[in-house]
């Protein structure tokens, strides 16, 4: 170690999801473990990851499926590596946070509108399930749950929507953004949730333009207060190096 570099405080956590696996095709499941770990905000931007401990053996697996997942997350711009002693979750920049949610606007847009042409009962009732369950966990303060739910209602749109290829062009971006809305889902308060119900409405009714807005303001305003953060954080100060 070089001698200026001061040694790490930081202790390494077991990562809420990440249970042991079987151990076939374990590169593919490690990452879909991962990936979900980001997605739902079991992972906080700057948070660091280790490949030995926690992570293969909390999943009980060698180190070789781990560090292939997290370099397929790599990337992907999903994690950032520093070095293979030093994996973050980064965390995005202003312009970084802008572009995503802009394709979001585009991609979920798209997703709901399609939604709205195809959703069968059986889809509505997903979707009232999934709002209904993160009322509760809201009220009951349980944020990761929350979390979680608000990630699987969005990309249930383009599940029911009949469109795989477009929800997988959608996971990569929620890892990305997954961490950061988990760092300010609690804090966003009601807007985090309450524009899934006009979404909602619009493809119960069949109307492809409504849902596509709808969804669009849910982006906009469930997002104001992370756009609020990324403001704040662009215009302060360089630290001293």
């Amino acid at each position: 170690m070089d001698s200026t570099t001061p040694p790490t405080t930081e202790k390494p956590r077991p990562v809420p999801g990440l249970d042991a696996i079987d151990h076939e095709n374990l590169g593919d499941i490690v990452y879909a473990k991962l990936g979900a770990a980001l997605m739902e905000g079991a992972l906080r931007p700057g948070e660091r990851l280790r490949i030995r401990d926690p992570l293969a053996q909390q999943m009980g697996t060698s180190v070789t499926p781990v560090r292939d997942a997290i370099l397929r997350l790599v990337q992907e711009q999903v994690l950032i590596l520093r070095s293979l002693r030093d994996i973050r979750v980064p965390s995005l920049t202003l312009p970084q946070y802008l572009e995503i949610r802009d394709i979001r606007i585009e991609l979920e847009g798209l997703a709901a509108e399609r939604a709205a042409a195809r959703a069968a009962p059986k889809d509505l009732k997903l979707l009232e399930r999934l709002i209904r369950q993160n009322e509760t966990a809201i009220r009951r303060g349980d944020t990761a749950a929350a979390i979680a739910l608000n990630e699987q209602f969005h990309l249930a749109l383009p599940a029911i929507a009949g469109l795989p290829t477009l929800a997988g062009i959608l996971k990569p971006l929620w890892m990305r953004m997954g961490p950061l809305i988990s760092e300010l889902y609690e804090a966003g308060g009601r807007s985090m949730i309450e524009h899934h119900y006009p979404v909602l409405e619009a493809i119960r009714a069949g109307d492809g333009p409504a849902a596509r807005r709808a969804i669009a303001q849910d982006i906009l305003k469930g997002g104001e207060v992370i756009l609020q953060r990324k403001v704040l954080e662009a215009e302060a100060p360089p630290h001293d190096q």
